[in-house]
């Protein structure tokens, strides 16, 4: 079981997956979703702390991550955000 600001490798899969070059994953009241730009300013999103985007995503995995370097990402980035009281 994940907690609710737990950051999966769904989370991850479906960023990388997006078409829109400025989606990000974002917090919002401790949930995480994948946000894309358009939808950044809808009231349901609005006020989202951005978790990463997905370029930097990009960047930082290359572009075939394996299972186990989305695991290990999606950990580093689920305990950054609870380092800064996500």
């Amino acid at each position: 079981m994940t907690g609710p600001q737990t950051i999966t490798v769904d989370h991850l899969r479906a960023l990388l997956d997006s078409q829109d070059g400025d989606a990000i994953i974002g917090l919002i009241d401790g949930e995480v979703r994948v946000i894309h730009a358009d939808d950044r300013d809808d009231d349901a999103n609005r006020g989202a702390v951005e978790v990463i985007s997905r370029d930097d995503l990009r960047d930082r995995l290359g572009g075939d991550p394996s299972e186990d370097e989305l695991q290990a990402r999606a950990e580093e980035l689920t305990a950054a955000t609870e380092l800064q009281g996500g």
